[in-house]
C-alpha cells in the first residue's frame, strides 16, 4: 500500500462532538478532497480507539485514502490500518518497520534536521513538521520555523508536510519552501462545511506551488 497522496493530511479531533457528528465531518472533509486522513485520540481506551478506528476506516475506503493511526500501532495493527505517525517519544520507527511491514506508511514527527534525517534513516515514509502557527487543538506543541521547515524539506527525500494552526488564509507563509502538502486539523474539523474548508484548502495549496 505504500502509495499516498499527502497534498491534503486531514487528521481528526473528535473533542466534545458526538460519534455521529464526527463521522459525518469526516466524510464531508473526505468529499472535499482530503488525500490522507490519520485519527488521532489522546484520551480514548484502547477498545474505544479501535472501535471508532474501525468505523473511520470504513469511511475512508470508500474514498480509497489511506487512513493513519496517530501514536499507537497496536491500534493500526488491529484494525490493518494503511499507516502509523509516530512522535518523538512513541515506539521508534525502526522498530515499528519490524513490527508493521514494509508496504505500510509511518510517518514521524520532527522538529529539528536532525531528527528529520533519523527518521528517514529508520525508515519513515514522510515527516510532520510543525507547529508553524499556535493551535487550538489540546496537543501541546512548540513552534517550528519556516526557515527550519525549508532545511528539513532540503535535507530528506521523502515527503515533508507542515502541520500547526494552517488554514486557506495563512498558509502563504509556506511559499517556495518544498513541501509535499498540508496537515490541517481545526481548519476542517471545526468548519460549518468540512467539505468547503477541505476543498477551499487543497485548491490554495495547490495554487501556491
Amino acid at each position: 500500500m505504500k502509495k499516498f497522496d499527502s497534498t491534503l493530511y486531514f487528521i481528526t479531533d473528535s473533542t466534545g462532538l458526538d460519534e455521529e457528528v464526527f463521522l459525518q465531518k469526516i466524510e464531508s472533509a473526505l468529499k472535499g478532497g482530503v488525500t490522507l486522513l490519520q485519527i488521532r485520540e489522546k484520551e480514548k481506551s484502547t477498545r474505544e480507539y479501535i472501535e471508532l478506528a474501525n468505523k473511520v476506516h470504513n469511511i475512508t475506503k470508500k474514498y480509497n485514502v489511506p487512513l493513519i493511526v496517530d501514536d499507537r500501532l497496536d491500534v493500526a495493527m488491529a484494525i490493518d490500518a494503511e499507516g502509523v505517525h509516530l512522535g518523538q517519544s512513541d515506539m521508534p520507527i525502526k522498530t515499528a518497520r519490524k513490527l508493521f511491514g514494509e508496504d505500510k506508511i509511518i510517518g514521524a514527527t520532527t522538529k529539528t534536521v536532525e531528527q528529520a534525517k533519523e527518521a528517514f534513516e529508520q525508515s519513515a515514509d514522510y515527516l510532520g513538521v510543525g507547529a508553524i502557527y499556535p493551535t487550538t487543538t489540546k496537543v501541546v506543541t512548540i513552534l517550528t520555523s519556516t526557515e527550519t521547515l525549508n532545511d528539513i524539506c532540503n535535507s530528506v527525500p521523502i515527503p515533508v508536510n507542515a502541520i500547526g494552526g494552517l488554514n486557506k488564509d495563512n498558509i502563504d507563509v509556506l511559499k517556495g519552501i518544498p513541501i509535499s502538502g498540508v496537515c490541517a486539523v481545526s481548519a476542517i474539523m471545526k468548519a460549518d462545511c468540512p467539505e468547503k474548508a477541505a476543498k477551499e484548502l487543497k485548491e490554495t495549496f495547490i495554487s501556491m506551488k
